[in-house]
Order: structure tokens, then C-alpha cells, then sequence
């Protein structure tokens, strides 16, 4: 195993060297009040002379249009919930055929968006695989040195297919149902407890696991997938907290301390209804928490300061997974102290220590407020020390499951070690 790591870590190491640098986006000031969104048209999509079928009658689905072009390829129009957004356009559909046959399916975009996930298939919606590259055509690949700028405006993918239907995704599909049975089981697997804090603007449970001593005054939040395309981010995410519901001797000791609030699904209706960012209020949620203009920013808000109410305590950790291009962590600034000065600081260390030739990739945050983002929310109502965990896209999934459980390990150990002494960080 650290044979494998080693040549994984050596790998990830000298691609990063090759990337461009690329800085968290700039937290823009805009208006989180609700916009309207336009709704994808559920349906089957019959081509009876060929015999084809797609559907995007799923959770998660998008594919907006589809039609046959004069070259017999299969175009899927694809588009965003509304405008202006994240070019990170999510596409997801299945397809099915009376015989097997290969049949050429192509992607477009809106003018402004590139296309930029690798297409995954899965033949039960759970287990996925990347489609082979050689059955992807690249096309009208732009020629910018920047990372959206080099990618193409549209592709070609060859699929076979057959009576059973094949599922195709920009990632793996992690929706409401998925993310609902996975803490269902964690929870039963640990006796912890399930909350529902309320409801997604559009009636969906904001659902909550609690871990540890609910009772205590020490707390930690976790929270993950504002933006719906960001599973990689959810995997870590995933990772970091079954290593903190495990049953081994650190883990059991934290949770005697320690409260463990954990929100893994932040936004249930743009992840079901397969937005490329937004709420169903067509507002991206991590610009919103410094109006709280939405219901799922609001919900966590409330707890928040309800939590701290009833217990009288502190949160003293936040921390928000996402995906981007590539592996990042945002901390805060280090003129900043919270609950727990150089928490995070002394975090990312060990984090770099324990995962053998790993270099982080740790870009702090410019300002404070307005907050707008969770982060700086999170520091600036709370103190808690707070950082935003991006990982990319494309990072094997073995190492997301190793960044989570290490995470989560060293935060452990930190806490663990060190918070009686209170300031002892």
C-alpha cells in the first residue's frame, strides 16, 4: 500500500507543477435574492428508426435537448438552470437501444461554457468508470494557456449500447437518495442520531448527522455539496467523517468529547434536479451567507446559533468540502484567530506530514467580510477555524478516500492532544 501511494503521490506532485496556478474565484458581490430558473423537460426520447432511447426521467439527469443531426450523431443540448453561472456544465442521461450497436453522442454547450467533466458510465447508477478516452473527440478546443480556456467547446462520445440501459454523467451520480442511505447507515452503524433541520426551498429534508456528545460544549461542523456537480468533494468529505465515526481508540475518544454536526447535502434540489450550480432559488448558496437570502443558508445559520444557545458552548472547526481543477485548501488568513489559534495551520502540517511526498496546495483566503462565503461566516459569527477543502475533479478516487481518512486523523489527534489546554494550539 505505501508502494502505491508513494508512485500515486509522486504523480500528483509533478502534475500540480504543471497546472497553472489557480486562486480561489473571487467572492463577487451579488444579489442572492431569488432569481427565476428554468426547469429541464423530464421525458423519453424515442429515435424509432435507429432504435434509440434516452431518458433523462432520473435524479440528477440533465440533457435538455435531444435530437439527430444530418451525420446520424445523437446531440444532447445541455444547459444551465440560469444565467450568469459557473461555467461547470453537469450533463447526466441514460440510453438504451433494441440491439447492441455503437452509436456517436454529442455534447453542446451554451456559447460561454466549455465542457469540463470527463464522461463516467455505470450500468446500475452506482458503480461508475471513466469512458476509455479513445472514444472521446475533443472539438473546437480552445487555445488559451488558462484552465477553461484550453478546454473544447463540444465533444463526440462513442458508446455501446444495448437492451440494458447505460447510465452516462459528468461524475459519479451521488443524489438525494444516495447521500440519505449513506447516512442512514453510518448512523445506525455508530447509534448516532439524524436531524432534519428543515426543508430546500423546494420541500426537500435538510437533513443532519449528529456524532459524539451532543451534550458537550466542544463542536465541530462539516458541511458539503452547495455546488451540485461537486461529488470529488463529497468523497472526502464521506471519507473524513466514517474515519470519525469509526470504532478505533481515537475516534471513540473524540466522540466522548466532542459534538459532530455534520450537513452532507446542502443543496438537495439543485443536486435532484441536476443544476450546474445554483439552488432552485437560481442562487449560488456560497455567496449567500452573508444576506441569508436562502432557506438551506438560513437552516444551518439558525442551528448554529440555536446549538451554542443550548449548550453554551463553542464551535471550534468548520470546514466546507468542494471540487474544482484541482486539489486546494482555503484557510483563512493567518491574521486571523479564532476559538482555536493555529488550529488549521498546525492541521495542514501534519496532514503534509503524514502523507508521504504530498505537497498541499494551500492558498488562504484575502479578507474577512462582507463574509458571503461559509468560511468566513463560520470564523466571523463563530470563531470557529474554518477552511474550505477543494479537491479536484480528477484526483483518483483512492487518494480523495486517503486525504479524507488523514484529515480527519489528524484533526483527531489535535484536538484530542491539545484542547485541555485551552489557547494551547
Amino acid at each position: 500500500m505505501r508502494s502505491h501511494f508513494h508512485k500515486l503521490n509522486v504523480f500528483l506532485l509533478s502534475s500540480l507543477l504543471l497546472l497553472p496556478a489557480f486562486a480561489q474565484e473571487p467572492e463577487a458581490e451579488v444579489s442572492t435574492q431569488t432569481r427565476p430558473i428554468e426547469k429541464q423537460v423530464r421525458r423519453t426520447y424515442e429515435f424509432k428508426e435507429d432504435r434509440v432511447y434516452f431518458s433523462n426521467e432520473f435524479d440528477g439527469a440533465r440533457a435538455n435537448k435531444i435530437e439527430k443531426d444530418e451525420t446520424g450523431r445523437f446531440v444532447i443540448t445541455i444547459t444551465p438552470e440560469n444565467s450568469p453561472i459557473n461555467p461547470s456544465p453537469w450533463y447526466a442521461f441514460k440510453v438504451w437501444s433494441k440491439k447492441k450497436k455503437d452509436i456517436q453522442v454529442r455534447l453542446v454547450y451554451p456559447e460561454f461554457a466549455r465542457h469540463r467533466y470527463d464522461p463516467k458510465t455505470s450500468y446500475d447508477g452506482m458503480n461508475w468508470t471513466t469512458l476509455d478516452p479513445a472514444l472521446v473527440v475533443e472539438e473546437d478546443k480552445g487555445t488559451g494557456t488558462g484552465v477553461v480556456d484550453s478546454l473544447p467547446r463540444s465533444i463526440t462520445m462513442t458508446l455501446r449500447t444495448g437492451k440494458k440501459p447505460l447510465w452516462v454523467s459528468a461524475q459519479e451520480l451521488r443524489t438525494s437518495k444516495h447521500v440519505n442511505e449513506w447516512m442512514n447507515a453510518t448512523a445506525k452503524a455508530g447509534s448516532f442520531q439524524i436531524e432534519e433541520i428543515g426543508k430546500s426551498r423546494e420541500g426537500r429534508p435538510m437533513r443532519m448527522l449528529k456524532m459524539g456528545n451532543l451534550n458537550s460544549k466542544r463542536m465541530i461542523l462539516v458541511i458539503s455539496r452547495q455546488h451540485p456537480p461537486e461529488v470529488t468533494g463529497y468523497f472526502a468529505m464521506q471519507a473524513f467523517v466514517e474515519t470519525i465515526a469509526n470504532s478505533d481508540e481515537l475516534s471513540r475518544a473524540f466522540r466522548e468529547n466532542w459534538g459532530i454536526y455534520v450537513v452532507p447535502l446542502m443543496n438537495p434540489d439543485g443536486v435532484d434536479e441536476g443544476h450546474w450550480r445554483h439552488n432552485q432559488g437560481g442562487v449560488d448558496l456560497n455567496r449567500d451567507w452573508s444576506d441569508f437570502n436562502q432557506a438551506e443558508t438560513q437552516l444551518v445559520r439558525d442551528f448554529l446559533t440555536r446549538k451554542e444557545a443550548e449548550t453554551g458552548g463553542k464551535f471550534y472547526f468548520g470546514i466546507d468540502f468542494h471540487s474544482t481543477w484541482n486539489d486546494i485548501y482555503y484557510p483563512m488568513n493567518p491574521i486571523y484567530e479564532g476559538n482555536a489559534p493555529r488550529l488549521v495551520a498546525r492541521w495542514l502540517e501534519n496532514i503534509r506530514a503524514s502523507i508521504p511526498y504530498y505537497e498541499p496546495r494551500i492558498q488562504p483566503n484575502r479578507r474577512l467580510l462582507p463574509t458571503r462565503v461559509s468560511r468566513n461566516h463560520f470564523f466571523a459569527k463563530h470563531g470557529m477555524e474554518a477552511i474550505v477543502f477543494e479537491i479536484g475533479d480528477n484526483t483518483p478516487r483512492d487518494f480523495i478516500r486517503k486525504k479524507g481518512e488523514v484529515g480527519a486523523v489528524e484533526l483527531m489527534k489535535l484536538l484530542n492532544g491539545r484542547f485541555p489546554r485551552i489557547g494551547g494550539f
